[in-house]
């Protein structure tokens, strides 16, 4: 799968524990009505907060923000609000979770259904709201590496 162009997105959910990670199992899966799905292993905190918090925010990530990336894929990392200390991001209107400054686009989603498979668990969310940024140009992840794809990459 490591052959597979994937684009990089950060999945957070807001309230009195909020959470982010980087992920690239992530896709569209209707336009009509909008709803989007994305893989969690059982073993990320992730998994917990999207099981219990029913809403959450995603980051469609630019070329430009490959740091902010390694940041909420770091394990190391501070958790909970913490982790958010130096990044820019403002609250969803809709799910109350914090989305990145500078992204190439935003969706809040409720949780509409999930789907165990092995040990990772598919969330599929109803699409509440969506905005677009301004850059044109997306980061990838491609071979165990980051690129980038888009205007500027030409």
């Amino acid at each position: 799968m490591s052959q597979f162009a994937t684009g990089v997105v950060v999945l957070t959910v807001g309230g009195e524990h909020p959470h982010a990670m980087t992920a690239n199992a992530f896709s569209s899966v209707s336009l009509t009505p909008p709803s989007v799905l994305c893989s969690v292993a059982h073993s990320a905190v992730m998994h917990d907060a999207l099981t219990t918090g029913g809403k959450f925010g995603v980051s469609i990530l630019s070329a430009e923000q490959e740091p902010l990336a390694r940041h909420f894929a770091d394990k190391k990392r501070e958790l909970g609000a913490a982790q958010f200390e130096r990044v820019g991001w403002f609250t969803g209107e809709h799910t109350g979770a914090p989305l990145l400054t500078g992204s190439l686009a935003w969706l809040e989603c409720e949780l509409d259904a999930a789907h165990v498979s092995a040990d990772h668990t598919i969330f599929i969310g109803a699409v509440l709201d969506s905005r677009r940024g301004h850059d044109d140009t997306g980061l990838l992840f491609f071979n165990g590496e980051f690129g980038q794809v888009g205007d500027a990459a030409a």
